[in-house]
């Protein structure tokens, strides 16, 4: 695949605005700016700056990466088995189901555009009930299959994660559009280190648990009101 080839499926695959449903999750930062934690431009910074180096980096990204090797081998079985891994930590009932219906969106969106062996026989699975179609596993799997590089792959989930909690940082605390933009530019550096620290990450770290985030995940699922699903 030419350069103009992997940047397009690159540009694709991470679009913020695919049409999975990825606006209607807050993954718990609902919760935080209800209790005021985060309340300031600084504190919206301070919480993506900290999801993506502690929660993203080894719970989806990492699954990301391992989802792609997993492809790259054609290992179906052992897809099966991170997808089932990555059910396992997600003890928030909301973080979970919203993980796994934006996964099957993102299924029915790049079916349409070319169809996979590897792929079919994953979804297969999934609709057999045996699989749970996590999001950051169907990436990992599309940006292989696609032909995207492993690094520029992390790039681009971790870029699109992070904005789309900039954007929800926006609308709730709330700040202005301006400032959401500036927290993107200072966290790109940030983006690019965890990419790399993502690519050699110990496999025993994979899952490190993030308790007071599952916390207000979960309380998130009792709000009083609520703008975002989870």
């Amino acid at each position: 695949m030419n350069n103009m080839n992997f940047m397009s499926a690159l540009l694709h695959l991470a679009d913020p605005t695919l049409p999975i449903g990825g606006y209607t999750h807050s993954n718990g930062l609902e919760t935080y700016v209800q209790e005021r934690i985060v309340n300031s431009l600084q504190t919206a910074k301070e919480f993506v700056e900290n999801m993506l180096q502690y929660n993203l980096k080894y719970n989806d990204g990492a699954f990301v990466k391992l989802a792609y090797q997993a492809a790259e081998n054609k290992d179906l079985e052992l897809l099966l088995n991170l997808d089932n891994e990555c059910n396992a930590i997600k003890c928030p009932r909301e973080i979970r189901q919203a993980s796994q219906k934006l996964g099957l969106r993102l299924i029915k969106i790049f079916k349409r555009r070319e169809s996979f062996p590897f792929m079919e026989a994953f979804e297969k699975v999934v609709q057999n009930k045996e699989a749970n179609s996590h999001y950051c596993i169907v990436f990992g799997v599309y940006a292989y299959l696609m032909n995207i590089p492993l690094y520029e792959a992390l790039l681009g989930f971790y870029h699109t994660s992070v904005a789309g909690m900039i954007t929800n940082a926006v609308k709730l605390v709330p700040l202005g559009q301006l400032d959401g933009q500036d927290i993107l530019f200072s966290l790109y550096p940030v983006m690019k280190r965890v990419a790399h620290e993502t690519i050699d990450l110990d496999r025993d770290l994979v899952g490190l648990c993030n308790t007071a985030f599952d916390i207000r995940c979960m309380q998130h699922e009792r709000l009083y009101s609520r703008l975002y699903m989870s």
